[in-house]
């Protein structure tokens, strides 16, 4: 691979874009970082790249920016559980992919890496899920979930029918350092550090690193196979371990008390009528409650096999979300 080729980011200021902007600097390419707006990127601070301003939603902009490259990571997504209008997800989300895409194939891009989620997968109940079930929108919950199977599915059908040589990653729960904003996640992982979360449900999640999530991402460039797709994930770990593990790195007591997932529901409803009112994103969110009712559980078998993905362990991830949130101020109180 030439060194000068040209990559593309989207998304490149968020926490899972960031983290693949840094592994293609290390693999000496030449990195493009599609922002939205001209604001601070404090992941982007100091680093090697072109910034290149522009919106998901605007196709100009994105032929401009997809314009001289090779490869393109189209990273970017409105990971939400909530908004005040989902319009504006399935905007980013599914129009915002069409428009990667066709400028991909107008540019004649060589490969393109699409950043999907294993929110597009559906669950088995007692089992281990992997790429062989996909979920059908009418199953999903939420707007975030929908809007990712939409986008999903629209980049299969450019595969299919249009020659679009695209790959598609499906990154299970990423933790780790500079989640800025945070995520949903790593809301969870900033209050249960400053112990404001005092129970939990019987739920699970897969846990990953984020700078494996990235890793996975140019394996894909490198090994994947176009039109296929590969789970990006972790540890399958319980609700109540994540808490406990966050606990013993904080010197707190673990939460005990263990709450049947309806008693939430009155909660993520005032919490919703309350962002409704302030626009201010909720703590808790009715989507975010419907789907603790599973423990999304999946593995990575056909990363590991086709693209030799490999993950670190998880706590190793929820560590280093810890000392990066401490060391960004979030936890300076303490």
């Amino acid at each position: 691979m030439n060194t000068k080729d040209k990559v593309l980011v989207t998304g490149a200021s968020g926490f899972v874009g960031s983290a693949v902007v840094l592994k293609l600097i290390e693999a000496g390419l030449s990195v493009r970082a599609l922002v939205r707006g001209s604001g601070p990127n404090p992941n982007l601070s100091n680093l090697d790249v072109e910034i290149f301003e522009g919106d998901l939603r605007d196709r100009k902009s994105i032929d401009r920016a997809v314009e001289g490259t090779r490869y393109v990571f189209h990273v970017a997504a409105d990971y939400r559980l909530w908004a005040p209008d989902p319009r504006e997800i399935f905007a980013t989300n599914v129009e915002g992919t069409r428009n990667v895409m066709e400028a991909a194939l107008y540019a004649g891009v060589e490969r393109v890496v699409h950043t999907s989620s294993v929110a597009t997968l559906a669950l088995r109940p007692g089992e281990v899920s992997d790429e062989s079930t996909p979920m059908p929108e009418s199953k999903a919950i939420g707007a975030y979930k929908r809007s990712k199977i939409v986008a999903e599915r629209l980049v299969d059908a450019m595969v299919a029918e249009r020659g679009l040589p695209a790959v598609i990653v499906n990154p299970s729960t990423p933790i780790g350092p500079r989640d800025v904003r945070p995520t949903p996640t790593g809301r969870i992982i900033l209050e249960a550090a400053k112990g404001r979360v005092p129970a939990f449900v019987d739920t699970g999640l897969n846990l990953v690193h984020v700078d494996d999530v990235a890793s996975g991402h140019l394996a894909a460039l490198h090994r994947g196979k176009i039109g296929e797709r590969y789970i990006l994930g972790g540890e399958n770990v319980l609700f109540s371990q994540m808490l406990k593990d966050i606990a013993g790195i904080m010197g707190r007591r673990a939460p005990w008390v263990r709450l049947p997932w309806r008693a939430l529901v009155p909660v993520a409803y005032v919490a919703e009528a309350v962002a409704a009112a302030t626009g201010r994103e909720p703590f808790a969110t009715l989507d975010g409650v419907y789907m603790a009712r599973y423990r999304m559980f999946f593995a990575s078998t056909k990363a590991e096999r086709e693209l030799s993905y490999h993950s670190r362990p998880y706590i190793e991830g929820i560590e280093d979300a810890v000392r990066w949130f401490r060391a960004a101020r979030y936890l300076n109180f303490l």
